[in-house]
């Protein structure tokens, strides 16, 4: 049986402005109305549904990952720094303003709008050598 992985909630207290801040980043199509979400497409069917949550409420931070071509790196880390997104080489936040280049790739760690962990990296973790 193929397991291919379909959708996510993502929790916000604005849902739009996370939406939007994923979308303007990863240069994608603006997020849809979907029920009582804005989903945004990615490759492969899979999307990211952006839940609002209520006024108060806390959100658990989540770390979500995303393997990127070379090209969509410079990119999206263009519109990072370009918009003075802090980000940082590894995920204790250790080494700020920076990129790692883990198994050959490059890798950069940030945050949204409601404080998860957003991490875009060109190389699967073990791919190659550091």
């Amino acid at each position: 049986m193929a397991i291919t992985f379909n959708h996510t909630i993502v929790a916000a207290h604005d849902r739009a402005e996370s939406a939007r801040f994923f979308t303007e980043l990863f240069g994608l199509p603006a997020a849809r109305e979907f029920g009582p979400f804005l989903a945004v497409e990615l490759n492969h069917g899979v999307s990211l549904d952006y839940a609002q949550v209520a006024e108060g409420e806390d959100i658990r931070p989540q770390h979500y990952a995303f393997l990127v071509s070379e090209d969509e790196f410079t990119a999206i880390y263009g519109r990072i720094t370009e918009r003075g997104v802090p980000h940082w080489a590894d995920p204790r936040g250790s080494r700020p303003g920076e990129i790692n280049h883990n198994d050959g790739g490059r890798g950069v760690y940030f945050q949204d709008p409601a404080g998860h962990y957003l991490e875009i990296l060109t190389r699967p973790y073990g791919s190659g050598a550091d």
